[in-house]
């Protein structure tokens, strides 16, 4: 893949078969407050390196797209607030423009398809948004998932999102929809949804003879992978649901809309549940982490 630097490490993994985890970076510039961003980005690097898996962060910096990142690289994404949103339509413009930019779901399984990773681990995904009927926002990230074979383990769509029509496009983009031990769609800070069109497996063997048979039948699509948030961190679905709306009318009321919609209500949602989803965020991220690991100890 062209314009691409990879870290030593990663390098090193690729030329000898290594297992490596894909991590995005918009987590970490427009998901999380610093320095809560950077102490999640050195604990979910060491979750990898204990395992003696790669990390691969990616983002872009000044116009290049670095697959690893090194620790001063990590810090600037995080604490740097000019750090531009890049999902998969503006990686040209990104490079040509030589933009510092944090990878999206839709970008990071972009790039890290094209190095050869095979296994991308991410907080939630984007989907489709609740919006009135003369309007629609759908993400990009469900394109990239109906077109790259690469397996990507998530909490569910984000709770902000309408669950239901989410999960109906990724089907009609042919994404395979795998529940760890669950049948229930997750809602990212919330184990419920009422969505009950996973299929369930059991461990991280089933996950990755799945993927492995979809690429033997041809399949272009992504193998998706649907984590829960561990019980013991999560927000119930109807405790956050209020909040959640409350900050879709707050959104609406100051024509937030576009790319800038996300993170303003996920940082609507931490100020009104008093860092509450915050936590979860991070522990539902380091969780999914943790079954790419173990995916990966089963992967060729």
């Amino acid at each position: 893949m062209n314009n691409v630097v990879l870290s030593d490490k990663v390098k090193k993994a690729l030329n000898n078969q290594l297992p490596i985890l894909a991590l995005e970076s918009s987590i970490l510039s427009q998901g999380m407050p610093y320095p809560n961003s950077l102490e999640f980005a050195k604990k979910a690097e060491s979750l990898c390196l204990e395992a003696k898996v790669v990390p691969a962060t990616i983002a872009i910096l000044k116009g290049v797209i670095h697959v690893g990142l090194e620790e001063n690289q990590l810090r600037e994404i995080c604490e740097k607030e000019t750090i531009k949103k890049i999902s998969l339509r503006e990686l040209g413009v990104a490079v040509s423009k030589k933009w510092d930019g944090s990878t999206t779901v839709s970008s990071t399984i972009q790039i890290a398809h094209g190095c050869g990773i095979k296994v991308f681990a991410t907080g939630g995904i984007g989907g489709v948004h609740k919006t009135p009927p003369d309007y629609y926002d759908i993400s990009q990230d469900i394109l990239a998932l109906s077109n790259k074979p690469i397996i990507v383990i998530t909490a569910g769509p984000k709770a902000i999102l309408d669950i239901e029509k989410t999960i109906e496009a990724l089907e009609t983009a042919s994404v395979t929809l795998l529940g760890y031990k669950t049948k229930e769609v997750p809602s990212f800070y919330s184990i419920k949804s009422n969505c009950f069109d996973l299929h369930q497996v059991d461990s991280a063997r089933e996950i990755s003879e799945v993927y492995t048979k979809n690429i033997e039948v041809g399949l272009s699509s992504s193998t998706l992978v649907c984590n829960p948030i561990p019980k013991k961190h999560e927000i119930p679905a109807n405790e956050i649901k209020e909040i959640i709306e409350l900050a879709c009318t707050t959104a609406k009321n100051r024509n937030v809309f576009g790319k800038r919609l996300t993170p303003f209500l996920l940082n609507e949602i931490v100020k009104k549940t008093r860092g509450k989803s915050l936590s979860a965020n991070i522990e539902l991220a380091l969780n999914n982490i943790s079954l790419g690991i173990d995916i990966l100890s089963y992967l060729k």
